[in-house]
């Protein structure tokens, strides 16, 4: 009989988004924000375009690349780039999680693009990458939140390429090295890694995304939430500050403070090593329990940000196990995704402790051995 542990995390939080605060968070942080200002005022838009600023400089986007805030969170801005980017040449869909295959449902049955090539892999594999074809468009999923399975380099993306690459790369950025210069569109979302509010994204343009909306215009309309052109030129000022939309201020302040905790812990190395010691944490529990296991098949492909796990348990029974966690305060939102399979998803981003993460993998030993006594 396993003894129930007398410890419990600080932060249970281990939900894939919105994700875990970062430690110290304090609504203190937030008595600055312009409230009831105008996004357009000099002082609203001048926030706005700081979180943009520091956003390029944490991340190293090169300085001719375009970052923006958009509505919608990550959808919202992968679903811009789709609109306003595809239907000028051909397209390959990679998805092997539940939002790239969303992206291909979209490209094919609501764009209703004709020639498109979908590559596609169950949970927890990745699709044969050395197959894609990069003279056409490429849109593709390069952490799959749903699935725990990551592309794991971006050697398979031709730095000479006809098409452009778009991906979504909402739970990747802050925790996982981006080539930037092998990606054309990219779109994240503040609720991820560094455990920002909803309903925000974050869209990135290359120079040869810009090239494309300046002399493509696409046969579909284009609703004017997702509008990037304007008299035949990008709306330059969205990547300015100037939203298309209302945003929170108090959410873009919310982000400030988040990008500041980033900072003063070291940048993005920093934060990529915490998410990779959490993502060990859990490997070193699942090589010493054998009820336990990676849903990725791959030891290459394995997320370090949404870590996806099967357990030796009916469903019924692994329903308990999550309620039980939940009940006892150890662990919380950690059920699979609703159209993964039945297992458990533990988010390790940067914004997770992890005393707090071995501290939860504890309760969840003594909650899979109680369900037998």
């Amino acid at each position: 009989m396993i003894k129930k542990p007398s410890a419990k995390p600080k932060n249970p939080c281990f939900s894939s988004g919105p994700c875990a605060k970062y430690p110290g968070y304090s609504l203190e942080a937030l008595k600055e924000a312009p409230l009831g200002r105008s996004h357009r005022s000099a002082l609203g838009r001048s926030r706005l375009f700081e979180a943009i600023q520091r956003t390029k400089k944490l991340l190293g986007i090169p300085d001719e690349y375009l970052v923006g805030i958009v509505p919608g969170s990550d959808t919202g801005a992968m679903e811009m780039a789709l609109w306003n980017l595809l239907g000028a040449r051909g397209v390959e869909v990679i998805y092997f999680e539940a939002f790239g295959r969303d992206w291909a449902h979209d490209i094919l049955n609501e764009l209703k693009l004709e020639e498109v090539r979908v590559l596609s892999a169950g949970y927890g594999y990745l699709p044969d990458l050395s197959q894609v074809d990069f003279e056409r468009d490429v849109v593709f999923t390069w952490n799959g939140t749903t699935s725990g399975v990551k592309v794991p380099s971006g050697d398979f993306i031709p730095s000479r390429r006809q098409g452009l690459t778009i991906c979504d790369a909402t739970s990747a950025v802050f925790a996982m090295e981006i080539p930037w210069e092998k990606l054309d569109a990219a779109t994240f979302s503040w609720q991820k890694v560094l455990g920002g509010e909803a309903a925000h994204g974050m869209l990135v343009l290359s120079p040869r995304a810009v090239e494309r909306i300046e002399s493509y215009t696409p046969p579909w309309p284009i609703p004017k939430v997702f509008r990037l052109k304007k008299g035949g030129k990008l709306m330059r000022d969205i990547f300015e500050g100037s939203t298309i939309n209302t945003p929170s201020l108090l959410c873009n302040e919310d982000y400030l403070a988040a990008l500041e905790w980033a900072e003063s812990i070291g940048g993005l190395p920093a934060l990529i090593r915490r998410s990779e010691d959490n993502f060990r944490v859990i490997e070193k529990f699942v090589s010493e329990h054998d009820w336990i296991h990676f849903l990725a098949a791959d030891p290459a492909t394995r997320s370090n940000t949404s870590v996806c796990l099967t357990v030796d348990l009916p469903p019924e029974k692994l329903k308990q196990l999550i309620k039980l966690l939940e009940g006892e305060g150890a662990a919380y939102d950690i059920a699979s995704y609703r159209e993964a399979p039945p297992g458990l998803r533990f988010w390790c981003g940067a914004t997770v402790e992890r005393s707090d993460l071995e501290l939860a993998l504890q309760w969840l030993e003594w909650a899979y051995h109680s369900l037998f006594d």
